[in-house]
């Protein structure tokens, strides 16, 4: 990624969360990848003259379920079309007792769940390994916690997303467990999303939006569409404007990221130049680009 170049934001989330506070100059645009179609056109947009593209995660009018999201497509045409940031916006049950309904959760660790979701850009004929011992950019997540705060939302500094494959939400027993493993929240759409996110070289932070306890909490109802759906739209107004302030505040942030995320396939690669197949390779020209030489 070159130096001193602009950053660019890129936000995924879900409906209603593309209608972002002060954002202008708006078009929808189809994006191809050749990991396939991603989940809708983007909109590409300005806020405060800085640029904004939006990746609405299952589609508009919510078409697409978790486990049939194209997460590859996804971050595949958000890294072509310049993305160096992103900012993932996703409803969740709470796994803690203090995390509360309408509490704002800046993820900073994973568990993956998931089964049945391609996890990576790679594969036989291009292999490749990166760190994921430290998801989230701490970069991105100290501008988005300072956006939360500035607005009063309450909002936790760290916390661990547990990723279900879903589409049923958890019996439970599952709950307990993974309270048990010390998760604070669980949610179905992170996972793959954040593995391909550092795969791209793209920074990466998640929004984790409580909508409800899951089912494990006595004094209050198993989850139900209805109340999750409810508490959303409540939180939807919050999300809006943390996203309109984090585009101007990203003006100064560093190209790359001295964290490292812009550059997380340096030591990554592990198939011999004579090896690769150029199938593979061709398909990586946007994601592995630079450390690939296309």
């Amino acid at each position: 990624m070159a130096e001193g170049r602009e950053p660019v934001l890129g936000v995924i989330g879900g409906s209603g969360l593309y209608e972002i506070d002060g954002l202008t100059n708006t078009r929808w645009e189809a994006v191809e990848s050749p990991f396939g179609p991603p989940s809708d056109e983007f909109l590409f947009g300005e806020i405060g003259g800085k640029p904004v593209v939006f990746c609405p995660r299952h589609g508009r009018g919510h078409r697409i379920p978790p486990g049939e999201i194209n997460f590859r497509a996804n971050i595949d045409a958000l890294k072509r079309v310049g993305v160096t940031e992103i900012i993932s916006i996703s409803a969740v049950g709470s796994l803690h007792e203090d995390f509360a309904p309408g509490t704002f959760v800046i993820v900073d660790q994973f568990i993956d769940r998931t089964k049945a979701r391609p996890a990576s850009f790679f594969g036989t004929g291009m292999v490749a390994h990166v760190s994921m011992a430290r998801p989230v950019c701490g970069r991105l997540a100290a501008l988005v916690e300072a956006q939360a705060r500035a607005r009063d939302i309450p909002t936790a500094a760290g916390g661990t997303y547990l990723a279900m494959e879903g589409p049923q939400f958890s019996s439970l027993a599952e709950s307990e467990l993974y309270r048990s493993w010390g998760a604070h929240v669980i949610g179905m759409t992170n996972m793959p999303e954040a593995r391909l996110a550092r795969e791209a070289e793209i920074c990466y932070v998640t929004v984790a939006m409580v909508t409800d306890y899951d089912c494990w909490h006595e004094g209050h109802d198993d989850v139900t569409v209805d109340a999750i759906i409810a508490t959303l739209m409540a939180n939807a107004d919050a999300a809006r404007g943390l996203v309109g302030g984090l585009a101007p505040a990203l003006k100064d942030a560093p190209v790359p990221c001295p964290a490292g995320c812009h550059r997380s396939l340096d030591s990554a690669l592990i198939t011999a130049p004579d090896a690769r197949d150029p199938e593979i390779l061709a398909r990586l020209d946007a994601v592995a680009g630079r450390v690939l030489g296309s």
